[in-house]
């Protein structure tokens, strides 16, 4: 099997956002103009409430879900395979913010599976690209344990300076990562682009929705109401030393290559940053690279392909191993380890 390029996957979102990865991707601009924040590469996805809003489609037409499904140890490797059967059990995106992102939390898988129907809740982490605001910054955990009564009464007062006081604001740079554990309110700053890999749903409860364009009384709670939506949210304090434990990664594993998020991240997706000196090998997985900059080339034993900044290219377990050569930085976004306790 060939490595497949992927064109933009772009459709209109409820905040601002998008010009970043027109500048990065080359003017692949978002369908939905200033409201087209997110690019979802290689997605087997569908966004909340839509049938095929956020599904990647192939040039044979097919969408890659329909791919995958009738080739999943071709696409995914056996050991994926056994442990997830045809679901990739990844959604990688481009996001850039426009603006700040309303305070918001995704459910965990205990909570998905019992009142959502789900296997999957929706752990996250982000791989800052850059950001065109003076100060990037992210809002991430309550700095201090959050009673229940006065987290509902904030969100239906939509008190929002409030809100933000009690979180967290970290200042974030390209290159840093951020482990985003499921439950954990947060907010991403305006201006910043980043790389998210995430499990694959779009669930999400929103604690804030002033001045969007969202009825987040009517569309904030998953269908489920506030009451029992927001017994999702992490109300625990989050200490700086405790924040740092979410932002290191492990290092080099490889010449060229270096693991971007912590042990805790592994049963729900793995990352590698790669920094080609002369050649960065590959071994056979399914994986998502985004190239972040500069250029170079992926060969495999299915095929070479040219690469350059703002390209998606997903590499299918059946192209073999390879490797990646040139001047260019990229992350390679790889499913959970089933080894970890990420199968389902």
């Amino acid at each position: 099997m060939k490595p497949i390029a992927l064109a933009a996957n772009r459709f209109p979102r409820f905040y601002r956002g998008g010009s970043a990865i027109d500048e990065l991707r080359g003017g692949a601009h978002g369908a939905g103009g200033a409201f087209s924040p997110e690019d979802w590469v290689g997605s087997t996805t569908s966004a909340f409430g839509s049938a095929g809003d956020g599904l990647t489609r192939l040039e044979d037409g097919r969408t890659l879900r329909e791919a995958i499904r009738s080739d999943p140890e071709g696409f995914l490797g056996p050991r994926h395979a056994e442990a997830y059967g045809d679901d990739p059990a990844l959604l990688v995106k481009l996001l850039h913010a426009g603006e700040r992102l309303p305070v918001h939390c995704h459910p965990d898988r205990d909570f998905a599976r019992r009142h959502l129907g789900c296997p999957w809740g929706k752990t996250e982490a982000w791989v800052i690209v850059g950001g065109d605001g003076p100060d990037p910054v992210v809002h991430l955990g309550f700095r201090e344990d959050m009673d229940p009564g006065r987290l509902a009464g904030l969100v239906e007062a939509q008190r929002v300076e409030a809100m933000l006081a009690a979180l967290n604001a970290v200042p974030v740079a390209a290159g840093d990562t951020v482990l985003v554990p499921a439950g954990m309110p947060h907010a991403i700053g305006q201006g910043v682009l980043l790389v998210e890999l995430q499990e694959p749903t779009d669930f999400s409860v929103l604690l804030e929705w002033e001045g969007f364009a969202i009825d987040g009384r009517a569309e904030g709670h998953l269908g489920l109401g506030f009451d029992l939506a927001l017994g999702c949210v992490d109300r625990a304090g989050w200490s700086p030393a405790r924040l740092d434990r979410l932002r290191g990664g492990r290092g080099p594993v490889r010449p060229g290559a270096e693991r971007l998020f912590p042990a805790e991240a592994d049963p729900f997706f793995r990352a590698e940053r790669l920094r080609p000196d002369q050649a960065v090998s590959l071994e056979p997985a399914f994986s998502i690279l985004v190239v972040t900059e500069g250029s170079g080339r992926l060969e495999t034993g299915g095929g070479s392909l040219g690469l350059g900044r703002g390209d998606t290219v997903l590499v299918p377990f059946a192209a073999g191993p390879g490797a990646v050569r040139g001047r260019l930085e990229a992350v390679r976004c790889l499913p959970p380890d089933p080894d970890a306790g990420g199968a389902r």
